[in-house]
């Protein structure tokens, strides 16, 4: 990131511009910085101090550079936004659109309500919804995946966005989207940081560092005329410089970088955070609901084997389950008829010149099948169909309650099968969990977080699946009004909570959760209620954005521990350099002050100026650390912190003393020489 010459030249340029105190006041403690390096800058530039030249015109530099490194840092995790939101600003598109009036509009004066016709080869004008019609459009720019997606009216992938493209067929758009408020202005005021707010955490750490930046400034300011009083007198340049090295700069500078490059990590993985505080609430996390479906597993069930009744041959039941399939065109439909296939070589010739007629699926009825060459065949849910055959006349085998019930202990989903007034016998429906989703929940078991499976399949079913992916709990034919229930449930207990939805119906638990993310592929209201957008519609994303949320937690807390130590170690460097001569016995002794003198460093002029220069140099050294994220390891509070202690808290120590002697040997010899 900081090999990118071009974003580098750019950044540096902006951090001058941030040097407007208008800016700067947005951080009280480099706003300090900024005051201090203009005092001395002034002091230098009359020579009324009292200290040498050098020593104060020095002191001066660095303390500017001390301010502009800390914007750097902030200016190069807004320049990686900024270069995303340029590519995304190139999408615009100032193209017309066609009313279905047969009008032609510019796409900029549509209005909500609108509604608009788009043909193969036009852009969609505006963020809406599909009432009429179905498409193959393409997202590459949005998502950045070439594979074309559908969209149709009346489900869950009814929702379009303005710039992208129709490459075949004809839809009808509602548009949903204000003027100059689109997915697309939405996503470059998002990535580019204009609408960035501070999240709780950043605003209760900045207040701390305010505070922290207040005592300091009291205690140094009184330290003059104490200094005084004990016959000593300390230059306001040497005040400036204990007070930069007493307050927590190094934090102070980093702290919106890290945030910024928080949300910019998301962004990388095509999740759009529609705030700060999303982002920072799903490192809290500690429920995760997840849809079984195209989450843990693969998505597609699949036929795995028939199940005849007493008296029914298999090959009949393979046969009377693949005639009520022909027409049911999901993948758990057409695997019906190539395992019959596969199992028994049946073909749908068979019914070539039979004229069937297909009953299609409803949600009422729950079953679909056909009737054809004098026979009514149904296939659906065990309840529906046994409630069927009982309205036919017939009466099911009591082994059919046994074979639903086996198959779905089994984690399977069963499918009854009936011809006429008859019971063929069961299809078992496979669900097939992802590989790596038991690894997965391990992972997030070891971060302190529980995951809850989310289906509508029944409790047997879900009990299976449940067990086979290693989740920790399950809900069960699950309905919108139960999701929302669980949900506040478990906030009631204290704990926050995230999930994924795309439909309509999921848009009440997005906008409950703490953390809810919406698919790209979702509906308008799905997109609107939660407050991250999925662009791959990965279901399995949640989880990577809860790891990218801890890692920003984590990174905060690693640097904010660093920072405290690094200006423990400072103190040492500077206190010693100010009071040695104080309470020297005699002119030209040492006094007991000086036994804190531990880096045994050459004069106190030395001593200061090594102490703001390792300061200044700390920040940049840190700025990669700082946008890449501190590398997260699932564990435990516990562990978490006590490896921040041992490695950001002792290196913080440690790193300071080094680095001020280092510079201090060279600072000294030149001043001897």
């Amino acid at each position: 990131m900081l090999t990118d010459l071009p974003l580098l030249r750019a950044a540096l340029l902006q951090s001058l511009r941030k040097l407007d105190p208008r800016a700067m006041v947005r951080n009280p403690v480099m706003f300090v910085v900024e005051v201090g390096a203009v005092f001395t800058t002034i002091l230098w530039l009359v020579g009324t101090d009292g200290d040498p030249g050098w020593f104060t015109f020095t002191v001066a530099v660095f303390l500017w550079l001390t301010v502009v490194f800390g914007n750097l840092a902030e200016a190069i995790a807004e320049g990686r936004g900024k270069a995303q939101a340029d590519a995304l600003r190139s999408l615009r598109t100032t193209t017309d659109a066609t009313l279905r009036d047969g009008r032609t509009v510019a796409a900029a004066d549509l209005r909500p309500g609108d509604v608009v016709v788009v043909v193969a080869g036009e852009a969609i004008p505006g963020d809406g919804t599909v009432i009429e019609g179905i498409a193959s459009v393409d997202e590459s720019a949005i998502t950045g995946e070439s594979a074309p997606v559908i969209r149709e009216s009346g489900g869950d992938r009814s929702a379009v966005t303005g710039g992208t493209k129709v490459l075949s067929d004809r839809i009808v758009v509602e548009i949903t989207q204000e003027p100059g408020q689109s997915f697309l202005d939405r996503m470059i005021s998002l990535v580019e940081g204009a609408d960035r707010r501070k999240t709780p955490n950043e605003v209760a750490l900045g207040i701390l560092l305010s505070g922290l930046t207040i005592v300091f400034l009291v205690v140094v300011v009184t330290l003059k005329p104490f200094a005084a009083e004990a016959g000593t007198d300390i230059s306001t340049t040497t005040l400036v410089a204990l007070l930069v090295a007493l307050i927590p700069t190094t934090i102070g500078a980093l702290l919106s970088a890290i945030g910024i490059a928080g949300m910019d990590r998301l962004v990388r993985r095509n999740v759009l955070a529609l705030s700060g505080r999303a982002v920072e609430a799903s490192g809290d996390v500690d429920v995760l609901l997840l849809d079984k479906t195209g989450t843990i597993t693969l998505g597609n069930r699949q036929a795995a084997a028939f199940h005849p009744m007493p008296g029914v041959d298999e090959e009949e039941l393979a046969r009377a389950a693949q005639l009520s399939s022909l027409a049911d065109e999901t993948p758990e439909g057409r695997s019906i008829v190539v395992l019959a296939k596969e199992r028994f070589d049946i073909r749908e010739e068979a019914v070539a010149g039979a004229h069937p007629e297909f009953v299609p699926f409803t949600a009422e009825t729950r079953m679909s099948g056909v009737d054809v060459g004098g026979h009514r065949i149904r296939k659906g849910a065990g309840d529906a169909i046994l409630r069927w055959v009982d309205d036919e006349g017939g009466q099911a085998p009591p082994e059919l309650t046994a074979t639903l019930e086996a198959v779905a202990r089994e984690g399977a989903t069963p499918l009854a099968v009936a011809r006429d007034s008859q019971v063929l016998g069961v299809v078992e429906l496979k669900d097939i969990v992802k590989d790596g989703m038991r690894e997965r929940f391990d992972r997030l078991r070891a971060m302190g977080i529980r995951t809850v499976m989310v289906t509508g399949d029944n409790r047997l079913t879900a009990a299976k699946i449940a067990e086979e992916s290693g989740v920790d709990d399950f809900l069960a034919e699950a309905t919108p009004e139960r999701k929302l229930e669980l949900i506040r449930a478990e906030q009631d207990g204290g704990r926050l909570v995230a999930m994924t939805g795309d439909g309509t119906n999921d848009a009440p638990a997005l906008a409950q959760a703490d953390v809810g993310v919406a698919m790209n592929t979702g509906t308008q209201a799905a997109r609107e209620a939660g407050n991250m957008v999925d662009l791959d519609s990965d279901p399995t994303k949640l989880i990577e954005i809860v790891e990218v949320g801890k890692q920003l937690l984590i990174t905060r807390g690693a640097l904010t521990t660093f920072s405290i130590a690094n200006d423990i170690a400072k103190y040492f460097a500077i206190l010693p350099a100010i009071f040695a001569s104080t309470y020297a016995a005699n002119a030209g002794s040492t006094g007991p002050l000086d036994q804190l003198n531990v880096m045994s460093l050459g004069t106190p002029e030395s001593a200061i100026i090594s102490a703001i220069v390792f300061n200044a140099l700390i920040i940049p050294a840190l700025v990669p650390l700082a946008l890449r994220g501190v590398r997260y390891v699932p564990s435990g509070a516990d562990a978490l912190l006590r490896r921040n202690l041992l490695i950001y808290g002792l290196g913080g120590l440690i790193a300071p003393f080094v680095g001020i002697k280092l510079i201090d040997l060279v600072v000294h010899g030149l001043l001897g020489a």
